[in-house]
């Protein structure tokens, strides 16, 4: 494994293995790696002939009054994960390397980075757009991995590769959790063990509403309140919400096509997010659907049979 600090050597060695032909898995991180970024690693290891793993806490997601300073950092230890990983390669910046003097162009995500945390976060997406936007330029990955966790980062991230035509596939990993239900992340270091101990209502309710949704239950509305019934012991709700699992679009009514419930709070001063996806069964077919259907196979029998 090679740990590279700046942007023209760790070129120079992806050059030399993209000679070669071989695949590029990316795992774009800020670091404090814990065993939600070991799963992505691992998806990338299993299906990429190499493994890029960048570690940077990128000060353009962060607003004025957020954690950017005491974010946790910990490369001593994000190193040896990575390497128990099978990672190949670790791309590790400053913030200088990445926005140099001068630097002045940002990416402007649209309409989907504007609900929830863009609705709380100002700037946020911005700052992730450009971030990813500029990593996938300087790496270059066939694929790149990222977790179910952040699902807004995630529908950004997919319309931006759609939208400026990068030759990226965007893979995303099911979110990891503790034991007790717990979605696995780094501000999670910053919990009191009594915080850490009501943490947990977050994935409590989640999961009670997608209990309910499996059971048959559709209307929006019960479902997002079978949610917050569990949120009593939350410090600050910023938002609970269910979004279109594909557009991030609000979902009023009946829930008929694949969602997200989405969720953010506080726990003491530490904000965490959480989401559940809730996806209906395929619809079954009709007798007169499942008669024509029969009726066309037969008919390419047929033609097929008459061909010969």
């Amino acid at each position: 494994m090679q740990t590279f600090r700046t942007i023209k050597s760790l070129t120079q060695c992806l050059k030399a293995y993209r000679a070669s032909g071989l695949r590029v898995g990316f795992v774009p991180t800020m670091g404090f790696l814990h065993e939600g970024h070991r799963a992505l690693i691992q998806e990338s290891v299993a299906c990429c002939d190499i493994t890029v793993v960048s570690i940077f806490v990128n000060p353009t997601q962060f607003g004025p009054n957020e954690d950017l300073d005491r974010y946790p950092r910990a490369l001593e230890r994000d190193h040896e994960l990575c390497r128990t990983a099978g990672v190949s390669l670790i791309f590790a910046p400053d913030a200088g390397e990445i926005y140099p003097p001068g630097f002045q162009t940002s990416v402007e995500p649209g309409p989907v980075a504007e609900p929830l945390c863009g609705a709380v976060r100002p700037g946020h997406f911005r700052g992730v757009a450009t971030v990813v936007t500029k990593l996938f330029h300087i790496v270059q990955p066939d694929v790149a991995f990222f977790g179910q966790k952040d699902f807004q980062q995630c529908a950004v991230i997919r319309q931006l590769v759609q939208d400026l035509n990068l030759p990226v596939e965007i893979v995303t990993v099911p979110t990891v959790r503790e034991a007790d239900g717990l979605a696995l992340s780094s501000r999670n270091s910053y919990l009191s063990p009594a915080d850490r101990e009501r943490a947990r209502c977050l994935s409590q309710g989640l999961f009670a509403a997608q209990a309910a949704f499996q059971a048959g239950e559709r209307d929006s509305q019960r479902l997002v309140e079978t949610a917050r019934a569990h949120l009593t012991e939350v410090d600050q709700l910023q938002y609970l919400e269910l979004r279109d699992a594909n557009t991030l679009e609000s979902i009023q009514g009946s829930v008929e096509q694949p969602a997200a419930l989405c969720v953010a709070a506080y726990i003491g001063s530490t904000r965490l997010i959480d989401n559940v996806l809730l996806t209906p069964p395929p619809t079954a077919l009709s007798d007169h659907e499942l008669e024509l259907v029969s009726h066309a196979i037969n008919r390419q029998d047929t033609v097929a049979a008459e061909g010969l």
